[in-house]
């Protein structure tokens, strides 16, 4: 029998402990573009912390998968964020934990976020994260990380038994 982890709508408080919410919802800014535009800076904490690491601004093109869904693992970037910000999206899910005292996910922590039109995430540096998952059809996102082609670059865990995610 696999545990059922409740997915829950995507907010910035809730969100806060694993990373920043982009996207709708933004609030000051200030005027650009001749008054055409409204501009908001550093919405996000990007950070490396590897010199030698560059910036990879890349597309994600996911198949489309329906909740219920089993997570099987996650992963985490230990030295840079990692941002998604969709490019054409319904829904996506995302799924986060903590790390324990020894660095490895606290599994027992696993959150579940269903992310709606407009809205992206940038996950803290060392957040254990569930790769992105397209739900309601294919999608695209932009992806923003550091990366430098060593194993230091995404670290995975398997699962030693599936979650199963659910939107009720």
């Amino acid at each position: 029998m696999h545990e059922v982890l409740r997915a829950q709508p995507l907010t910035r408080e809730a969100f806060a402990p694993f990373g920043d919410v982009i996207g709708l919802g933004l609030a000051g800014g200030s005027s650009a573009n001749q008054g055409t535009a409204t501009r908001f800076d550093r919405i996000a904490q990007l950070t490396s912390s590897r010199p030698g690491a560059q910036p990879n601004l890349a597309v994600f093109r996911s198949v489309a998968k329906a909740l219920p869904f089993e997570v099987r693992l996650v992963e985490r970037h230990p030295c840079s964020t990692q941002m998604f910000v969709p490019l054409s999206c319904q829904r996506f899910l995302v799924v986060v934990c903590p790390s324990d005292a020894r660095g490895e996910p606290e599994l027992g922590q696993l959150r579940a976020f269903l992310c709606g039109p407009g809205q992206g995430v940038n996950y803290r540096a060392g957040v254990w994260h569930h790769p992105i998952i397209a739900l309601d059809g294919p999608a695209e996102f932009l992806m923003m990380a550091w990366e430098d082609g060593t194993a230091l670059d995404c670290e995975e865990r398997p699962l030693s038994t599936p979650l199963r995610v659910s939107s009720d």
